[in-house]
């Protein structure tokens, strides 16, 4: 079995779409998911599973779609993924909570980005990094690419890679 993490694309997330960690556990064992786990509130789980990553994306949005009636976006990456992301950070002596790997499914692109405060931005393999410098909270960035993503801090980025890890 390979080790897998979904991300759930705004989960959580200022009161909107809301979904507990513990049904989302389940759920994901009700689909066929093996030795599932949840880590931190915004929708990030680990998992081992003999299914592909369009199946697993496919089975997971299917379930909360049915659920909760709700179109929830998945993205999928295993765990090897997620260590290559965490490795490939191009500013590592950054604060791990002041930089994020914005996961996106299809091509990466830079295009239309609009920086007006310095944030740094690079592109790696099926996401893009942003350093927001002092903090994210008063950013203007507009990426276009946003739309089609989930982002993590590389805090967590790290995380879920070990967590992936320890599934053998």
């Amino acid at each position: 079995m390979t080790a897998w993490i979904a991300l759930l694309r705004g989960v959580n997330v200022g009161g909107n779409n809301k979904i507990p960690m513990a049904e989302l556990k389940a759920l994901c064992e009700q689909i066929g998911l093996a030795r599932v786990r949840t880590y931190i509130a915004s929708g990030n789980v680990i998992f081992a599973s003999d299914l592909g990553e369009e199946a697993i994306r496919t089975a997971i949005e299917t379930a909360i779609a049915k659920k909760y009636g709700k179109q929830i976006g998945v993205l999928v990456r295993s765990g090897a993924e997620m260590a290559e992301a965490a490795r490939l950070c191009p500013w590592p002596e950054r604060p791990g909570n002041r930089v994020v790997a914005l996961f996106i499914d299809g091509p990466v692109s830079l295009d239309g980005v609009r920086n007006q405060q310095g944030e740094r931005l690079a592109s790696g393999p099926r996401a893009i990094y942003i350093d927001y410098g002092d903090g994210m909270a008063d950013s203007k960035l507009v990426l276009p690419a946003g739309k089609l993503g989930t982002a993590r801090n590389m805090n967590t980025v790290a995380k879920l890679a070990a967590l992936a890890a320890e599934l053998g």
